[in-house]
């Protein structure tokens, strides 16, 4: 579970990048984080899984306040960031079992789940190659099972198919799905709109640092009155915001 209560983050302490925001993921949902570029979202989820510190507010994870525990948050989730540049020197297996240092995975438990991974995401061939020499796609796919090593009941995921191709794609949006149907939660952002409509119980829409709808598609487009696509819903909310 994700709470944000009253968060707001200036930058220079003049436009906020998020204002007031107010917003719940319940353990068992998948939601989309959608807006525009400089919306907010990418503030958001540094907020939220502590690489940020927000002016004000409150973030809890599964029930812990992040700024107060936050080593004990952290543990409560897997985090997958927008750009997979990074421990580049390292070979892909060092890296996941840096990752499940960091995390406390027991040796029996790391060996179990990176083999899982590895066939799942079709990466054992390349386990003892540098990551610098992956391509982007695969370079992603080797953070997304880092962060899901400790098997985190709690997903935060920006930009996550960025790069992938279709068949890891499909896998990833399977794993979230089975994930949540396991009473787990699912916070992820993407621009993809149609990924959204097909995969999310809620969708969320930031737009100027400010959330502007947060439910179902249904309740969307009651809102809007009509049965029209995702999209449209979308450039709608955040053409005159």
């Amino acid at each position: 579970m994700i709470e944000l209560i009253n968060v707001s983050k200036s930058y220079g302490g003049l436009v906020k990048a998020v204002d007031n925001l107010n917003l719940t993921v319940s353990p068992g949902e998948i939601i989309g984080f959608l807006g525009p570029n400089g919306a907010g979202k990418t503030t958001t989820l540094k907020m939220v899984t502590g690489i940020l510190k927000p002016d004000q507010g409150v973030i809890r994870i599964n029930d812990i306040d992040i700024q107060k525990d936050p080593l004990k948050a952290k543990m409560q989730f897997g985090f997958v960031p927008d750009s997979p540049d990074m421990f580049l020197r390292l070979k892909g297996l060092e890296y996941l079992n840096f990752m499940a240092d960091i995390y406390q995975v027991s040796q029996e438990d790391r060996k179990e789940r990176i083999g899982s991974l590895t066939e799942r995401f079709e990466l054992k061939h390349v386990l003892l190659d540098q990551l610098q020499s992956y391509s982007h796609g695969m370079r992603q796919k080797i953070i997304l099972m880092g962060a899901l090593l400790h098997n985190p009941s709690v997903w935060i995921l920006d930009e996550p198919l960025t790069g992938l191709d279709p068949r890891s794609s499909f896998i990833l949006k399977e794993m979230m799905k089975e994930h949540a149907q396991r009473g787990n939660t699912v916070f992820f952002s993407t621009h993809v709109l149609e990924v959204a409509e097909k995969l999310c119980d809620r969708v969320a829409v930031i737009n100027k640092g400010k959330l502007v709808f947060h439910g179902t598609l249904e309740e969307m487009r009651a809102h809007f009155s009509a049965h029209e696509s995702l999209e449209h819903m979308f450039l709608e909310m955040t053409e005159h915001e």
